[in-house]
C-alpha cells in the first residue's frame, strides 16, 4: 500500500466557519483528527483494540499549511500516507482536498506515540500492528520534507 485513499469525506457547515466566511482553523484540526482516526483502524488500531488492549495514541507533533480556503458547501476529502515507523511511533501526513481531485486545502504531518493508557507511557506498537503499519509506508516519504510544501503528493 502506498497510501490510504480516502481516510476522511465531509462537507463544511457554515458553523464551520467564522467570521471571515471560511472554514476555521478548528476545524481543519478537527476533520483532520477524524482521518487520523480512520488511518489508525486502518492499521489494525481500532476502538476495539484500543479498548480492548488498555492502548491510546497521544499526537506529540503535529504541522499544518493552509493553502485554500474551505467553504460552506464544500465537501472535503482527506488522504492519507504512513511515512516513517518506529516501535513505539508513528509519522504520517494528511492531504486536505476540496471534493474529489479539486484543490489542495491543506496538509498536515502529524508524528504519533502509541501509548499504556494505565502507565501514561509509551510502549510497544503490538506486533500485527507494526507489520499491518510498515505495509502502509509510502515510498519516497522524503516527498513532504518540504515545508511548507508546494503541492500536494496524494492527489
Amino acid at each position: 500500500m502506498s497510501a490510504i485513499d480516502i481516510s476522511y469525506r465531509g462537507l463544511v457547515h457554515q458553523w464551520h466557519c467564522d467570521h471571515m466566511g471560511h472554514m476555521n482553523v478548528m476545524w481543519y484540526v478537527g476533520k483532520f483528527d477524524e482521518a487520523t482516526w480512520n488511518l489508525a483502524a486502518s492499521l489494525g488500531m481500532t476502538s476495539s483494540y484500543m479498548r480492548e488492549a488498555g492502548r491510546g495514541m497521544a499526537a506529540v507533533e503535529q504541522h499544518i499549511s493552509y493553502r485554500r480556503e474551505a467553504l460552506v458547501g464544500d465537501v472535503i476529502v482527506v488522504r492519507s500516507a504512513v511515512l516513517e515507523l518506529k516501535p513505539k511511533s508513528i509519522r504520517f501526513a494528511h492531504e486536505m482536498f476540496r471534493g474529489d481531485g479539486g484543490d489542495h486545502l491543506s496538509t498536515m504531518l502529524v508524528t504519533g506515540v502509541h501509548i499504556d493508557v494505565q502507565a501514561r507511557r509509551s510502549v510497544q506498537f503490538e506486533p500485527q500492528i507494526f507489520a499491518q503499519s510498515q505495509a502502509a509506508l509510502v515510498a519516497n516519504p522524503g516527498r513532504w520534507d518540504e515545508w511548507p510544501p508546494r503541492q500536494a503528493h496524494l492527489a
